[in-house]
């Protein structure tokens, strides 16, 4: 029996101005499933992402997250999409006037009317997780770029979402960097939590995702397994692409 897919896209356009983003993209991501999203720069893959959180309104089509419609302009709906969903960002996006417990306390005891105490508990159960425990009374601006971007993942993780977004989360660290933050976003994926990541790293892409999507121009051009599409790409423009990474 097959389960109701948790991302559902039907005909989604997305146009800023007279230019259009987005052409009518259809895409279904089944519950647990590990989809990675490349693509050149301007394919609209970012795009794409904030629609899918509703952080840019879209012209037409629909889309379903976990059973919830995305529906701009009906602000209690758009909040119960939201706590389906997290994300996140290239930039980590931490408060820095908040320490980093603070942070990942934060959205739980505002939007999910958490205790303080349990989601203190909550919060260093998820710093333990990307292995931060010992940063909970740390500040932002003391922590490398990969361990913002860790603490960005827990707080992320703190709404206890169905879907988590990624987008490019590794395209602002330094190389040396890169590793630990995809060992984190790996054990997600081992976890069994639906993933979807815009990323540039085509052998982590290979390695953790079922399937991966290839966007060009605003469509979908190529979707498949990740040893079908980097194996025995189907279209000039994805070898093309491939070939430019080397």
């Amino acid at each position: 029996m097959a389960t109701e897919p948790i991302v559902s896209i039907r005909g989604l356009r997305k146009r800023f101005g007279d230019n259009e983003v987005l052409k009518g993209i259809d895409f279904e991501v089944a519950r647990g499933e590990v989809v990675a999203i490349i693509g050149k720069s301007g394919s609209g893959k970012s795009t794409l992402l904030r629609c899918i959180n509703g952080l840019e309104a879209f012209q037409q089509g629909d889309l379903q997250v976990d059973g919830q419609p995305l529906k701009h302009g009906n602000a209690a709906a758009m909040r119960a999409l939201r706590q389906h969903v997290g994300m996140i960002f290239q930039s980590f996006n931490l408060f820095p006037h908040l320490s980093v417990g603070r942070n990942v306390m934060l959205a739980p005891t505002l939007v999910k009317q958490r205790n303080g105490d349990a989601a203190a508990v909550q919060a260093r159960k998820l710093l333990e997780r990307v292995g931060l425990a010992e940063k909970f009374d740390a500040w932002p601006d003391q922590l490398s770029g990969g361990q913002q971007q860790r603490v960005a993942i827990a707080r992320a993780l703190a709404m206890e979402p169905s879907v988590m977004l990624c987008d490019e989360i590794t395209s602002a660290l330094d190389p040396e960097l890169v590793g630990e933050v995809l060992r984190v976003v790996e054990t997600l994926a081992d976890e069994g939590m639906t993933l979807l990541m815009v990323t540039h790293e085509m052998g982590f892409a290979r390695k953790v995702s079922d399937r991966v999507v290839f966007m060009h121009a605003g469509r979908i051009h190529e979707m498949g397994p990740p040893e079908q599409l980097f194996g025995a790409p189907q279209t000039p423009e994805l070898r093309q692409f491939l070939s430019a990474l080397h």
